[in-house]
């Protein structure tokens, strides 16, 4: 089975990155939505990047649009929205699908990973968040309802 940085991405200025450049980083992978019931958990996640960025933390952003169509927009929308509403620096991606046929491979990575509640792969809504420690290993799997702040201990003990 392939591992984490075996993946290659576009980020959301359609720029490829091969996420072995985020060897020995921590990694906080979240599929994010600009219309969501969750979207001012931007501003959590930038609070937990500004803390712990300088310790080895990388929250990777990847936009879907696969429920309620809630991230409608272009790339170019996407990145202003963040960055306009919630001065969001961490690094976004281009837009993906998380769930079905034309799933990202990183993301059926991660579902096989570490499955959700009683061994489902399917991500149930946006921002479901993936933590990764500094070896590339998917160690644990948030629900959309997670708040950042309550992650920050155990991104604290990978780092």
């Amino acid at each position: 089975m392939a591992g984490i940085y075996d993946f290659a991405v576009k980020d959301i200025h359609g720029k490829t990155v091969k996420l072995d450049v985020y060897k020995g980083k921590v990694l906080l992978i979240v599929n994010t939505a600009s219309k969501c019931g969750f979207t001012p958990q931007y501003k959590g996640l930038e609070a937990l990047h500004k803390k712990l960025h300088g310790k080895g933390l990388e929250i990777l952003g990847f936009p879907c649009n696969q429920f309620g169509a809630q991230e409608p927009g272009t790339e170019d929308e996407i990145a202003s929205f963040c960055e306009v509403n919630y001065g969001v620096t961490f690094p976004l991606f281009a837009k993906v699908d998380v769930n079905g046929d034309d799933a990202a491979p990183l993301y059926r990575f991660l579902k096989k990973a570490k499955p959700g509640l009683m061994g489902s792969e399917a991500i149930k809504w946006n921002f479901t968040k993936f933590l990764v420690d500094r070896n590339g290993n998917v160690v644990d799997r948030y629900a959309p309802n997670a708040e950042p702040a309550s992650l920050a201990s155990d991104i604290q003990k990978l780092l």
